[in-house]
């Protein structure tokens, strides 16, 4: 515990090299295409998952100590949420490029923690500035119209699933199903600052 909480706040210490517009609740998602995923090998875009009344973006990554703290709840989420027939998808996208998070290593990482989600690549970096994302791990709901209805947290405590009192992602992607605004549209992200290329 004492190793993740001392990895944690010196990833939390890293700045973020862009001071990207955050996405506004109602506005559209941005649009993307072509992005590999470690899960399946395929490329992806945002038209692949049309059929689906609700898509939950994240923006993660493979190096980040919050981030990997998470990936079991995605695990989770997505299997209670997003199967085969589902109106809710779900897609994790890392957008850093260090060595820990090129493509080899989210297939590994994919294989070693039975990702039930794509786990799409973005070197470009692109989404995450379209986005306005910030943190890694960082949420987005958008509902079936792909409006911006959440962004922020999953939940309201990073070290211990156990303790959450409040799940944010869960409320509103249940909120979106039913056509309602979710109680809580906006909340802090807690993780690593995102990597961002020097250009």
């Amino acid at each position: 515990m004492f190793r993740f909480a001392a990895a944690a706040i010196a990833a939390l210490a890293l700045t973020a090299g862009v001071n990207a517009a955050p996405l506004k609740i109602g506005e559209p998602a941005p649009k993307f295409s072509g992005l590999e995923c470690a899960t399946t090998g395929k490329s992806a875009s945002l038209e692949d998952f049309k059929g689906k009344d609700v898509l939950v973006v994240v923006v993660t990554c493979n190096h980040c100590p919050v981030a990997i703290a998470y990936e079991d709840r995605l695990v989770a989420f997505a299997k209670k949420h997003c199967g085969k027939d589902s109106k809710v998808g779900l897609i994790a996208v890392n957008v850093n490029n260090s060595a820990a998070d090129k493509m080899d290593k989210m297939q590994d990482r994919s294989k070693s923690k039975g990702f039930n989600f794509p786990y799409l690549y973005d070197p470009s970096q692109k989404i995450a500035k379209d986005l306005g994302a910030t943190r890694t791990p960082e949420f987005f709901v958008f509902d079936k119209e792909r409006r911006l209805v959440y962004t922020g947290a999953m939940d309201d405590n990073m070290k211990d699933a156990s303790k959450v009192t409040k799940n944010y992602l869960e409320d509103a992607v249940l909120a979106s199903l039913k056509g309602n605004k979710p109680a809580t549209e906006e909340t802090k992200a807690v993780g690593c600052g995102i990597q961002w290329d020097k250009k």
